[in-house]
């Protein structure tokens, strides 16, 4: 009997969900803050060092910075800045969306001390004898662009200009901005034709009132950020540039429609092959993804969280993640079909056969994810932030709603003895009356033995790995600035340019390199040098090669000492993540898969790493994200394998020969691999699709990704699994026939006799 109530209830919940989404998405994506890879702007870390002799750099220091740094923002119009205080002594800046690049950095790292010197440079005034608010952008008597300003006492005032006219003929008032003693002087600027101080008026007679005037080749612009930078006041400290990096508008503008238009190209070919080779849960799947990507933006829309380039990418593999709980869940529901279960009966199974596998494999997931957020810079985190919360409705969406919606139709009865519907074919199922065990079903990998060609794989992977070895060893990695320091320079052009040009361009600006890497269109270019540039040199490059190429290049700079931080937290990074994949495999499972586990997810990283050398592709912090996102993976992949190994071990109770934890094994392979298969097919799509329309700031990310996602299904399959079978089959010859299934012991009432 069909139940048209379930039916309805099944179209009324998709009608609330598109009406729901259709009103609001738009506004979600227009209320979602763009970090700066995605509409330009820059990032730049400070440490924060004494100002004086004898200061120390406590919290409230660095609290007071900060206070000052946001106060000079606000002076630049920059909506929703980012000012994060890192450790005892740094303090990171993100202004994305910021117009004039070099102006920003200018006002944010000048100390705007101000001070009256005389002839001499004996300080007569400093700062604090400003009128709050008393600087102004006025014009002088000829029309020339002065700054104007207001003294707390017209009296001091009165006797500063009273000394100086008794020091006739050097009776002149000089006005500095940022004076160091020791290494400025009066008499060596002046000799100069762009000397350091502001003003040198020279004092003829004594003043009564508290305003003086500041008059110098300012431009009206400069004169305004003067009297801005003033009235914001001085910093309490000195801020030392150790990492920075800024990106022109239409990289941004371009890198956010190349990695949009992948993103969206990729979902499409995942929901054809969703719907194409599961059938009717493959329409459920394609409903439950659209409800996942629109509850992930609402909830980083609701964190108020900044959305960057690898953010995006991890939204896009967040749906390949939501998609492997739906295969799971969908192989486990056909397998039940063909042993003859009712249609009913084959769903409740599946989705409960399934759970644990989604579980295991998402949490061992969200724990790199959280590893990747705690020793990852800015960008990474972003990355972490949305893996996490692509996991999370992942889970949500595909477990529960997904069961909601397939539930309210397999209830329905419109479904029953349509198996076509689901995909299987009449004439694989069996009789229920057979009482044939999901173990016995034939697969179509039948034929592979993977404990017979163990030692094979073994070989293939030692070979490859000393050959990654003697690889690594003679050509290195191909670090990029995060981990080997100095300064980056990409160049956009709306044609093609050559390596030439941009070297000649660079040459006139003394800025020398030979490592320049041209895009597949040729008009990306990366110019990577040893050391750091200043930021009137940044200012200077950026200007010029804007002018040079028509778009604002990006321009990166990594100190030596942050270099050196960045390579250790992300070495520490990936140890941490294989201890807690140990531990909680150990816990959930048992050793010897978590030692199994641990060995492939290592043999994955090497061989990315390996393959990154041999490539000469750049090693970036991207890289490392890529690295332990297919740890992630390859975990995910191998879990889903164990846990139908401890299902297929408690079935058989017992393991008392070789070929009976051989035959766990090839089964359980056998069982998952087309789930395996079909799961890095769809992580596969998208990332092809990142590769070939993504943006080029995360090509290498992608690449990464797509070798890992590679190895990791052949180390799940071919390493993990046989190297398992080896440590129990060691276990059996050391202990004897192995209990998979903890007996109960039998209690009865009646006395023994």
């Amino acid at each position: 009997m069909v139940k048209r109530s379930r039916i309805v209830a099944f179209i009324l919940l998709i009608v609330l969900f598109a009406s729901s989404m259709g009103a609001t998405t738009k506004n979600i994506l227009n209320n979602i803050k763009l970090g700066l890879d995605l509409q330009g702007g820059f990032e730049v870390l400070y440490e924060v060092q004494p100002a004086k002799k004898g200061q120390k750099i406590d919290k409230d220091v660095l609290a007071d910075t900060a206070e000052a740094l946001d106060r000079r923002i606000n002076v630049l119009g920059v909506s929703e800045p980012v000012i994060q205080i890192e450790g005892n002594n740094r303090i990171r800046v993100q202004l994305a969306g910021v117009k004039d690049q070099n102006e920003a950095r200018e006002i944010l790292s000048t100390q705007a001390n101000l001070t009256f010197r005389d002839a001499n440079d004996k300080l007569m005034m400093d700062g604090a004898d400003l009128k709050q608010g008393g600087a102004k952008q006025t014009f002088d008597e000829n029309g020339k662009p002065s700054v104007s300003l207001t003294l707390k006492s017209a009296d001091k005032f009165k006797n500063v200009t009273q000394d100086i006219l008794k020091m006739a003929p050097n009776n002149v008032l000089v006005i500095w901005l940022d004076f160091e003693e020791g290494k400025d002087s009066f008499k060596t600027e002046a000799t100069k034709q762009d000397p350091k101080y502001l003003s040198s008026p020279t004092v003829n007679q004594v003043f009564n009132s508290n305003t003086v005037s500041i008059v110098g080749n300012f431009k009206a612009e400069e004169a305004k950020n003067l009297a801005s930078l003033l009235n914001a006041g001085a910093l309490p400290v000195k801020l030392h540039e150790v990492y920075s990096t800024s990106v022109g508008a239409k990289f941004g503008e371009q890198a956010l429609h190349d990695t949009v238009y992948a993103g969206i190209l990729g979902v499409i070919v995942i929901f054809l092959f969703m719907i194409f080779y599961y059938r009717f849960p493959g329409f459920i799947a394609t409903i439950t993804l659209s409800v996942f990507t629109y509850l992930v933006l609402l909830i980083f829309d609701w964190m108020n969280g900044v959305l960057t380039l690898p953010g995006i990418a991890a939204i896009i593999l967040g749906i390949g993640m939501a998609v492997d709980a739906n295969i799971i869940t969908y192989e486990r529901i056909r397998e039940e079909l063909k042993v003859g279960k009712s249609l009913k009966s084959a769903y409740q199974a599946g989705e409960k056969n399934a759970f644990t596998s989604i579980l295991d494999s998402n949490l061992t997931t969200i724990l790199t994810a959280a590893v990747l957020f705690f020793y990852g810079n800015s960008s990474v985190k972003g990355f972490a932030t949305m893996l996490i919360i692509s996991i999370l409705m992942s889970f949500l969406t595909s477990v529960y709603l997904a069961r909601l919606l397939l539930g309210l139709f397999v209830h329905s009865g419109v479904l029953k003895n349509k198996p076509g519907w689901f995909g299987v074919k009449k004439s694989d199922i069996r009789d229920l009356s057979d009482n044939v065990d999901t173990l016995d079903l034939p697969t179509r990998f039948d034929k592979l033995d993977f404990a017979k060609h163990r030692k094979k794989f073994f070989t293939i992977s030692s070979i490859l790995l000393v050959a990654g070895l003697i690889i690594l060893f003679v050509m290195k990695l191909n670090l990029s600035i995060d981990f080997s320091s100095g300064t980056r320079i990409e160049v956009i052009s709306d044609k093609a340019v050559t390596t030439e040009q941009v070297q000649s361009a660079l040459e006139k600006l003394d800025v020398k390199t030979d490592d320049i890497v041209l895009s597949g269109d040729k008009k990306h270019a990366a110019a990577r040098m040893i050391g750091v540039l200043s930021k009137n040199k940044i200012a200077e490059v950026k200007k010029e090669l804007n002018n040079e190429f028509g778009h604002e290049p990006n321009v990166s700079t990594v100190s030596p000492q942050i270099g050196k931080e960045l390579a250790k937290n992300a070495i520490i990074a990936l140890l941490i993540a294989s201890v807690g994949i140990v531990i909680y495999t150990t816990i959930r499972f048992e050793f010897s898969m978590a030692i199994a586990a641990i060995v492939s997810l290592l043999h994955d990283a090497f061989f990315m790493v390996a393959f990154f050398s041999l490539t000469r592709l750049e090693v970036d912090l991207t890289f490392i994200a890529a690295v332990l996102t297919i740890v992630g993976y390859s975990i995910n992949d191998t879990i889903v394998t164990f846990d139908r190994m401890r299902e297929n071990m408690h079935k058989k109770r017992r393991l008392k020969t070789v070929e009976d934890i051989a035959e766990v094994m090839n089964v359980s392979i056998r069982q998952t691999l087309t789930r395996s298969i079909n799961t890095v097919l769809t992580v596969l799509i998208t990332t092809v699709a990142l590769i070939i329309f993504g943006s080029e700031s995360i090509r290498n990310f992608s690449i990464a990704l797509f070798v890992g996602l590679m190895v990791g299904v052949y180390s799940s399959v071919c390493i993990a699994g046989p190297l398992w079978y080896v440590l129990k089959a060691r276990e059996l010859k050391k202990n004897g026939p192995i209990k998979t299934v903890k007996e109960k012991k039998k209690y009865s009432d009646q006395p023994q006799v």
